[in-house]
Formats: structure tokens, sequence, C-alpha cells
């Protein structure tokens, strides 16, 4: 199956056709956090989506370029470091270092680049990117000695988000504010120097003071990505104003397209409502961490979604992405168990498919993939359950999971039961088999007196130690 891709701009299924004649080199843009606080876990349902895209992309044998910024000066990261009265730098550090602590934990794939707002190469090229857009007539500095980009002169504004000028203006989706400005849609490239800003500011043409945010983006992904830019990434709350914004700076500066496939990640709820502090619903990966739950727990359960489908977090989902998990661990175990062994009963043929990588093709389809997978795992344990899957056909499996988790990233640190649970578990296997209940039981008995909980299931039975039996 050709890989798709959903592209917002267009609101169809397409094909993807590389930038690179070759075919084999992607570059991705990826809108990173703004450090004025804590990333939460709706941040990280759009950074994990991005994380399986690359992971998927890789699997298939490109080779991708990807770049994440760091937004280290915008409104509230001044404000923030002004309430607590340190430098601008000094109040970004702790929350930078605490996004890559987070995304190590949840094993998302760093980026090749991390690029911050205020390295000067950047505000240099920010700096250049506004003097050209001036020159071209598609910026102005107002009285307020801000500098504004006049989107009345670029046509292709409004096409991302599909509106047009007349419904912005009409519909207010943009306020109107204290500057001076031709437009109401008209947003900020430079923010002329006020006391609010503090220290922070940098001398330009128009005088001293700070890049909007959207110019920062256009500097960072045209500096170091080459356009069109293959794929870029965010959150649906990005298409407008901020990307539609890129789209014309980077267009107006460059005459070339900016992007050829824009892919944006659904909201993500809270018991069916927005996160907020206010609700109390608002959290971030030590939230989860203090509860007991691992970074591969909390990967899953924000993953297990279709990325343009809203995903409701509650906590039952918490523990359901933990059984998912055992479940899958469970499997792992009997697999390579089997593939130590020689089976000498008749064999079912039970190779593995591309099923799994299909359903990635088809517009990163989880739902599908992780059906695939669950089924995968129900029909080979009914096959270890009779003794008939054999070797070959366990380390085949095992082959086939190494592909699917350099995806998911889900796997655990490889458990094994101890050798003597282990001989009690397959005699009771074998009882239940022989349909010899009474020995069954015993079985089960004796596990449980060694603490250890033997439990029927559909696919057979799961042996875990009890909780607190040490």
């Amino acid at each position: 199956m050709a890989l798709r891709f959903f592209n917002t701009y267009s609101r169809e299924l397409e094909d993807f056709q590389p930038r690179d004649p070759t075919g084999r080199k992607i570059g991705i843009y990826t809108c990173g956090p703004t450090v004025y606080s804590r990333a939460h876990i709706g941040n990280f349902r759009a950074y994990i989506f991005e994380d399986l895209l690359q992971r998927h992309l890789e699997l298939r044998g490109y080779k991708v370029h990807r770049v994440m910024n760091i937004t280290d000066v915008d409104d509230k990261t001044i404000h923030g470091s002004r309430e607590a009265n340190i430098p601008l730098s000094k109040f970004t550090a702790p929350f930078k270092q605490a996004f890559f602590e987070d995304i190590e934990t949840l094993r998302i794939k760093r980026a090749d680049e991390f690029p911050a707002a205020t390295e000067q190469r950047h505000i240099d090229k920010m700096i250049a990117m506004i003097a050209t857009l001036i020159s071209r007539g598609l910026a102005y500095q107002a009285e307020d000695k801000s500098v504004y980009f006049r989107i009345n002169k670029f046509p292709g504004y409004g096409k991302l988000a599909h509106f047009d000028l007349t419904q912005l203006q009409s519909t207010g989706r943009v306020k109107h504010d204290e500057y001076d400005k031709e437009h109401i849609g008209d947003f900020a490239l430079w923010k002329a120097w006020d006391e609010e800003d503090g220290n922070v500011g940098w001398e330009s043409p128009w005088g001293r003071g700070r890049p909007g945010w959207h110019i920062e983006c256009s500097a960072m992904a045209t500096a170091l990505l080459d356009q069109p830019i293959d794929i870029h990434c965010g959150g649906v709350d990005n298409i407008f104003p901020h990307h539609e914004a890129e789209i014309a700076q980077s267009e107006g500066v460059t005459g070339k397209q900016f992007v050829r496939y824009w892919l944006h990640c659904a909201h993500l709820l809270v018991d069916g409502q927005k996160m907020s502090k206010s609700l109390g619903n608002f959290y971030t990966l030590p939230d989860f961490l203090e509860k007991g739950y691992t970074g591969r727990d909390i990967r899953y359960a924000l993953m297990r979604v279709h990325y343009r489908a809203p995903l409701n977090f509650t906590w039952d989902g918490m523990e359901e992405a933990r059984q998912a998990l055992a479940r899958i661990d469970e499997w792992l175990v009997r697999l390579r168990e089997t593939a130590a062994k020689k089976i000498d009963k008749e064999k079912i043929d039970m190779q593995p498919g591309s099923q799994f990588e299909d359903a990635f093709d088809d517009d990163l389809n989880i739902s599908a993939a992780l059906g695939f997978l669950f089924e995968t795992i129900r029909e080979t344990n009914r096959a270890m359950d009779r003794h008939e899957l054999d070797a070959a056909s366990a380390k085949a499996w095992l082959n086939w999971w190494e592909r699917v988790n350099s995806v998911l990233m889900i796997e655990g640190e490889p458990v094994a039961l101890p050798s003597e649970i282990a001989k009690l578990a397959e005699a009771r296997a074998q009882a239940r088999l022989a349909k010899d209940f009474r020995k069954s039981d015993e079985l089960r008995d004796e596990l449980g007196a060694r603490g250890w909980e033997a439990r029927d299931t559909k696919d057979g039975q799961k042996v875990t130690r009890r909780v607190g039996s040490g």
C-alpha cells in the first residue's frame, strides 16, 4: 500500500510524494513547547503522534531530518520571568530541562535539531525576513513602532484554515488589540519594546523590540530545512493563526511553496472536558509517575486513538493501557519460551503478514494496527495452548514484533517466570487441555501458595505475581 496522509491544506487523503527526487529523504518541522511552564499531556499527545510518524517513515526506509523548535521568548515567558524576578534565560531553563526529561520518559525520539527562538542566528534571520517582507510591500511599521504583516497583500491567506478575509473580519476570530493596524487580521512580525518587556529585546532597523511568535517558526524552519518542507505537524489549535501566518511569511519571502503536507493532531479532553487548571484536570507527567504509572503506560494511553480523532483521557483508560501492555508482555514471554522449544506435534502455518505496516501507511491508522496486533496475540496464544506453534514460527513473530515495536516503542523490560513457577504453569495448562479440572485447580492453588495468581482467560491462562507477595 502507498503511504498516504490527510493534508489539512487540501482536506483530502493524498499519496505521499517526498520533495527529494530520490524519494528517500524527508524534512519534518514540528511545533515544540513554549517553555513558560511544564508541558502537559495534551502537548504530549501531539508529540507522540509526531514520534509515531517519524518512526513509521523510518521503518519504511526513509531518512528523516526533523526539526522541533523551542519557543523561549513570547508574552508568557516574559511575564513569567518578570513575576519570578529573574532573567528570561534563567526562567526558561528548568522548563527546557523538564521537557527533555519528559520526552525521554515517553520514549519520544529526539529531533535532529531543537532550535531556540532566542539564538542570535535565528533572531538575525527573523530580522532579515521582516526586512524582505517590508521591501515587497507585505509588511509595514505602524505608529506604535511595531511591524505587521499586511494580510490583504497575500492572496493565499486563509487557505489552510479554509476561510476568507471577510469571514475573518465578520466573525471576530482575531481580536482587535491596542495596536494601530491597517486590518484587524494583520499580525505582528516585530513587537516594539515597552517597559513590560524589561531587559528582553534586540536591536533592529525598526528600533529595539522582539520577534512575534509566528516569524520565529518561519525563520527556524526555512533556515534548517529545504523548501518546500515535506511535512509540517502540530495541534489543530495551531492551524489558525500560527500556521496560516507561517505560510504567508515564508512564501512571502522565498516565493516558494512552504510546506507540501500539513498534518494536525486533534485535541485531548479529560473526562469529556477541556483540560484546565481551574477544573482541576490539568496533568503533567509527574502527576502520573506519582501514581505509579510508567512512561510506556502514558505513551500507550496517548497513542491508541487515531491522531485526527479527539482523545478523551480518563483514569480508567490508564488502567486499560496498563492491562493491554501486560497482555503484550505475557505474550512475548510465551513466544520466547516457544522459540526455544522443539514442538513435535503437527504444526499450523502462522506467519506474519504486512497488515500492521499497511494500517500505518493509511494515514497512521493506529486503531487498525493495534486491532491486528491483539488479534495476532489471541491467535498465537491459542496455538501455543495447543502446542501447535513451532519454534520457527515463534521466532518469525518475534522478528515481526521488533519491527512493530520500533514504531510503537511500548515493550517493557524482559520478564520471565521463575523456572519452578513456569513448570507449574505449564503443568496446569496441560491439565486444562486434558480437561482434568481437579488437577488444574490443585496446580492453581499451588501457584497461589507460592505468591502467584493463575487466571483463566479466553487466550489461555495468565500467571502473574500477586500484589504484595514480595
